[in-house]
């Protein structure tokens, strides 16, 4: 399986933006991959206001996002803001393809390192999964990757590749900690990872939120990386082998090790 990891810069502006997504998908496409992989906040960046941009996963711009997979013959995920009914946005993977109609709301909200989604975006409540190529994939974004617990249940749902869509906050340690928790979830679920983040904006835009530091990477299920990007705009291409994440998971054990750990008995754990 070809997949290609769009690590792109998004602005403000939606329109603009989605013709990045055509771009970066006729590029992908024309690589021979079947999925292409877009950042977070694809439709416009963060550090401005969502609401006024947010658009329904029936709206034009995600009718757009399915008008270019269409086109190309290839599966597209790609991340937008759509209104939540509680006034806030929903920060929403858009998937689409042969084979893919779907939408993820991103889980877990970035309440930490200074910042709060939370006041302007409500949480989903269900991870997903689409089909590409026969291929079960997982979807997830950004935050998300620091809890392994969803991880795993994509696993669960026979994910053999996870993807993350980013827009990774910079500072001190940030890109190694996203390299560093892509391998670990890739370990956690003997699943390939396909972790795409933002290109660094520059110190002004990055200074307004979290706009991404770049470093996408595909990782193996063992943990290594496999191809790997600098901090700039780039379509970095690659081939896996998703017939080895069975045999990952065979010789690490971990969801077949952490199914049979049964909860100590309270009386025992007294004592």
């Amino acid at each position: 399986m070809r997949i290609a990891l769009a690590q792109l810069t998004s602005g403000t502006d939606p329109a603009t933006n989605l013709e990045l997504v055509a771009d970066y998908t006729r590029r992908g496409a024309d690589d021979g991959a079947s999925l292409v992989v877009f950042p977070e906040a694809t439709m416009c960046r963060f550090g401005v206001p969502l609401g006024p941009v947010a658009e329904p996963v029936d709206g034009p711009w995600a009718d757009g996002v399915r008008r270019i997979a269409a086109r190309a013959g290839v599966t597209v995920v790609a991340g937008m803001f759509c209104p939540s009914p509680d006034g806030r946005v929903t920060n929403t993977l858009i998937a689409a393809g042969p084979t893919a109609d779907a939408h993820y709301d991103k889980i877990h909200l970035y309440d930490a390192f200074g910042f709060a989604e939370s006041r302007t975006v409500a949480p989903g409540r269900e991870p997903v999964t689409i089909e590409v190529d026969g291929v079960t994939v997982g979807l997830t974004t950004c935050y998300d990757i620091r809890f392994p617990e969803l991880y795993v249940e994509l696993a669960r749902r026979g994910a053999d590749l996870i993807t993350v869509s980013a827009s990774w906050g910079a500072g001190p340690g940030k890109l190694d900690q996203w390299t560093l928790l892509a391998r670990a979830r890739a370990l956690d679920t003997g699943s390939f990872l396909a972790a795409v983040d933002q290109a660094y904006p520059g110190d002004q835009i990055a200074a307004t939120g979290p706009t991404g530091v770049g470093g996408s990477v595909v990782v193996s299920p063992f943990g290594a990386p496999i191809a790997t990007a600098g901090a700039d705009p780039q379509l970095l291409t690659c081939d896996i082998d998703v017939s080895t994440a069975a045999n990952a998971r065979e010789t690490l054990g971990v969801l077949r090790n952490r199914s049979e750990v049964a909860a100590p008995d309270r009386a025992e754990s007294r004592r």
